[in-house]
């Protein structure tokens, strides 16, 4: 009994400083600032860059069941981006082949149907042995329950660049939820 009791709190302990980025998981003290990801217009585009701003970063996908969700992306970074919130967005086509097949047709697609303006990536892996070492990390960091299963899976970063929260596919990007862990992250207007 007493061995379980342990167990269950240490298991509980574990899972609460994975979330705040901070477990034993061997992260290497890193942070989501030492990353960088090629910009969908080419060139780099560095997560340190956002430093003191927290970043939304979704995997998404152009012919995809959800892919809607940019309108939700897009509403979120106008209504917070003067607040100082980044919504990155990482195209993939992990998830059964539904990314169109070169960055030039994911920003027009995202352009004309989403008017879509906050910055982008190239084509990336985000999931398996291949993935971006942005995803890598973020799994090792908050455990593989909390990886991408589906496009649109959001992580949340804060200013510091640790990982705060991450939202699977079915939430939506404007709901309640994601708002709130949003505007926690922000100065007060």
């Amino acid at each position: 009994m007493i061995r379980r009791l342990f167990l269950a709190a240490l298991a509980t302990g574990l899972a609460s400083a994975a979330l705040a980025g901070t477990g034993p998981k061997g992260d290497g003290g890193k942070t989501a600032h030492d990353f960088g990801f090629e910009n969908i217009d080419g060139g780099p585009l560095d997560m340190s860059q956002f430093r003191g701003r927290p970043v939304l970063v979704v995997n998404t996908a152009s012919r995809c069941g959800f892919t809607g969700q940019y309108d939700g992306l897009q509403a979120l970074w106008s209504r917070y981006r003067d607040r100082g919130l980044v919504v990155l967005g990482v195209p993939s086509d992990d998830f059964g082949g539904q990314e169109l097949d070169s960055e030039a047709a994911v920003k027009d697609f995202c352009e004309t149907n989403f008017s879509i303006d906050f910055p982008m990536t190239t084509i990336t892996k985000v999931r398996g042995a291949g993935a971006h070492p942005f995803y890598r990390w973020a799994e090792q960091a908050l455990g593989s329950a909390r990886a991408p299963k589906w496009n649109f899976h959001k992580y949340l970063v804060d200013g510091d660049g640790k990982l705060v929260a991450a939202f699977g596919t079915g939430v939506e990007p404007d709901s309640a939820r994601v708002r709130d862990a949003v505007e926690k992250l922000l100065p007060t207007s």
